[in-house]
């Protein structure tokens, strides 16, 4: 479980990212985040796992504070976290499968993981992460020869490995095309209904937001303005999130991230 107590977040430039959260997401839950750009989306998601530093307040994972964790601490609490970037964050020099490796530097020593000296198990936990994403036969690949989804798709891979009990995904489709799109978010409601594992995901498109939440949060100026299952996301609710009447997919910008202040943090 996930839990946020009276969690804000407010910006050297003063900039209020979230303001008094007060949110549980219990095990297994597939969480989508939406708003506009600038809303506090991706504040929310990197606060989970310390990206983003919160202000005051406190966010507990299982019941144990990680805003007050240190050290090894820290790092075991992360370890169980696995986060998947919209621009995919992979060494594009390096093969697929040691990228997915790198989804292991929690368990290992600095030197064994700079010198890659992975034990057989670890290969073969890469290897099984990639066949479940339908990419194993890329495993020796070097990265920048891959399309954007089956980047995004070793990204996947690479939190599977790390064996996480939560994966985050800030905006993991926004860079695809439709048909790509629905493969990713295919892979992400798959891993999440089989394996059970917590999903949390920052969406813009309502389409795709309804057809894979089991439940939905919008944010409006860092506060939640909804909460509540997929089914009770009508359009007027919707609408009220952004501001706006809805309008198609067709038509809707596609936002790339969060507005200045958080983009660059």
């Amino acid at each position: 479980m996930i839990e946020f107590k009276n969690v804000s977040k407010v910006y050297p430039n003063g900039t209020q990212g979230l303001k008094n959260i007060n949110v549980k997401i219990e095990k297994g839950e597939f969480v989508v985040i939406v708003g506009l750009s600038g809303a506090g989306k991706s504040t929310f998601l990197r606060s989970i796992n310390r990206l983003h530093e919160i202000t005051s307040g406190e966010i507990a994972i299982d019941g144990k504070s990680i805003t007050k964790a240190k050290g090894k601490d820290l790092r075991i609490a992360r370890r169980d976290i696995g986060m998947i970037f919209q621009n995919f964050n992979l060494v594009k020099r390096s093969t697929v499968i040691r990228n997915v490796l790198s989804g292991r530097v929690g368990y290992h020593s600095t030197l064994r993981t700079v010198l890659g000296l992975f034990p057989k198990e670890d290969v073969n936990l890469a290897l099984n992460a990639l066949e479940r994403v339908n990419i194993v036969e890329k495993a020796y690949t070097r990265s920048d020869q891959l399309s954007g989804g089956q980047q995004q798709r070793v990204s996947i891979a690479r939190a599977l490995a790390q064996e996480a009990k939560i994966i985050l995904a800030d905006e993991p489709v926004a860079s695809l095309d439709p048909l790509t799109t629905k493969q990713v978010m295919d892979d992400l409601q798959k891993i999440n209904q089989d394996l059970g594992i917590t999903t949390v995901v920052n969406l813009h498109f309502i389409d795709i937001a309804r057809q894979y939440a089991t439940r939905i949060i919008g944010l409006q100026a860092g506060e939640v303005v909804f909460d509540g299952p997929v089914e009770e996301a009508t359009d007027e609710r919707f609408s009220e999130i952004y501001g706006r009447p809805l309008e198609t997919r067709e038509d809707e910008e596609v936002e790339v991230g969060e507005s200045a202040h958080e983009s660059s943090k």
